[in-house]
């Protein structure tokens, strides 16, 4: 750490800093510390966002102000002391006091935080799961859950909108998709409900298995496999295995997998359904066509025919929406309703979401965080026609011993759309996709930026009418 850096310990926003990393990291105290510990200037490191001043937050910031001031006051009055008495063992503390402060307040802040943690939520955590466990085992409607690296809450969302049009239906709310978000889910439900959604992380080993034996699935979609979370699992396929545990609470019984994840397939028995591009459940997808408005095909299976139109972007959605659109006539939609249900959707917020900024269209997939996504948006960019169409990226995070093989990847995938500009965020990734560019051959302009909030603050200066700017996946501040 140089002079800077030092300094930074002791500036008048240093406490928001903390509380910043504490809240990046979920509150999580292990991560939080290795943050902290790896940071050489805590004046750099809110570049991508800042405080959200929640009640928790401000309850955080307060004490740690107040705890901070305490021990300052505190040293200086030791020190004053010690002058006085002529003790330099009391005026010496004083000044330890003064000078470790900043540290000694980084770890302390975390003390309420594991307290609370080992006393009160874990206790009433287990209570309430083993409570909702009885709520979903003698629930009557159909239970599905969707899990997988990617889509997941695009799933769900997808599921609970069509299936709306003539079900009554519940699902698990934003992406709160653990045993304790599951929990509170199953507390507001009625028992009246015809079908349950319910969405699946895969945060770590044995994640999968636990959420079906609480929350007893009658069906399963899958929605792919792709490197994410690798610092839990030991390799890719060891993430699959997890991700496809659900199947086993099943039997292999109405498991529904998109064969259109590479990386999945070599994992699939013959009992589980596949969908993807080309249909589902038998129906066959024809006259496909994708712009900024939307996405639009036809599903045909023997003389039946059905035309959809979907407000969502990309032709990488046409299997989820097969997938739901027959799903739908299965647990008894009519064709009416199903075509109503895929009319009404429409792109999620940070997920293949166009809007217009100074004449140019942005599509934000800034939510995605993997290799899959990115080849879906990168295809999605060539495909659609521009005056310039420009790429932006930071790269992607959690991809453990797999992070320069993706991002060479990434790199080629980039270059294959032809984007006229690439813009990368500058972290320990870039050099990875620089690599994949100049493999595939990318000759236009490369910009490398140093200061994200910046850029995307500034993107209406960058863009022109006529442009097509892709922007995907999220780099928090606590990667370096």
């Amino acid at each position: 750490m140089n002079l800077r850096g030092l300094l930074s310990l002791y500036s008048p926003r240093y406490p928001t800093t903390l509380v910043y990393m504490l809240q990046s990291t979920e509150y999580q105290a292990a991560a939080y510390l290795a943050w902290f510990w790896r940071t050489t200037n805590f004046a750099t490191v809110t570049q991508r966002r800042s405080l959200d001043r929640t009640k928790a937050a401000r309850l955080l910031l307060t004490a740690l102000r107040i705890g901070m001031l305490v021990q300052i006051a505190l040293g200086l009055f030791l020190v004053l002391a010690g002058a006085r008495a002529h003790h330099a063992g009391v005026e010496l503390g004083g000044i330890i006091a003064i000078v470790i402060y900043p540290v000694l307040w980084a770890y302390l802040i975390t003390l309420p935080l594991q307290l609370g943690r080992v006393f009160i939520s874990r206790p009433a955590e287990k209570r309430l799961i083993n409570e909702s466990k009885k709520i979903f085992a003698n629930h009557p409607g159909a239970k599905i859950a969707v899990a997988g690296s990617y889509g997941k809450t695009t799933m769900k969302e997808l599921l609970a909108t069509v299936l709306s049009e003539g079900l009554t239906v519940a699902a698990t709310p934003a992406n709160k998709n653990v045993s304790s978000s599951h929990a509170y889910f199953a507390r507001k439900l009625t028992g009246s409900e015809d079908v349950l959604v319910i969405e699946y992380g895969e945060g770590a080993p044995g994640d999968v298995a636990r959420f079906a034996q609480i929350t007893a699935p009658t069906h399963a979609v899958i929605t792919g496999l792709a490197p994410a979370h690798l610092d839990q699992y030991k390799t890719l396929a060891a993430a699959g295995q997890d991700i496809l545990s659900v199947a086993n609470y099943l039997h292999d019984a109405n498991v529904f997998v998109n064969d259109e994840s590479p990386d999945l397939v070599p994992l699939l028995k013959p009992a589980y359904s596949r969908f993807n591009k080309q249909g589902a459940l038998g129906w066959k997808v024809k006259d496909a066509q994708v712009s900024l408005a939307g996405t639009s095909f036809t599903l045909t299976k023997g003389r039946r025919s059905l035309p959809l139109q979907s407000g969502l972007v990309g032709r990488h959605q046409i299997g989820f929406l097969s997938l739901v659109a027959s799903l739908g006539l299965q647990l008894g939609l009519t064709a009416e309703q199903v075509q109503a249900g895929i009319a009404s959707t429409k792109p999620f917020e940070h997920r293949m979401q166009p809007y217009q900024l100074s004449g140019a269209w942005v599509i934000d997939d800034t939510y995605n965080g993997n290799l899959e996504g990115l080849r879906a948006g990168t295809q999605l960019l060539a495909e659609l026609a521009a005056t310039r169409k420009i790429y932006v990226t930071p790269g992607l995070v959690d991809q453990g011993a797999e992070t320069e093989r993706v991002h060479v990847e990434a790199g080629r995938l980039i270059a294959a759309a032809r984007p006229d500009i690439v813009v990368l965020m500058k972290n320990s990734v870039t050099d990875f996709i620089v690599v994949g560019l100049h493999q595939a051959g990318f000759s236009s302009e490369l910009r490398i930026e140093t200061s994200p909030l910046d850029f995307y603050t500034n993107l209406n200066h960058f863009v022109a009418a006529g442009d097509l700017v892709l922007m995907q996946n999220d780099w928090t501040d606590n990667y370096a």
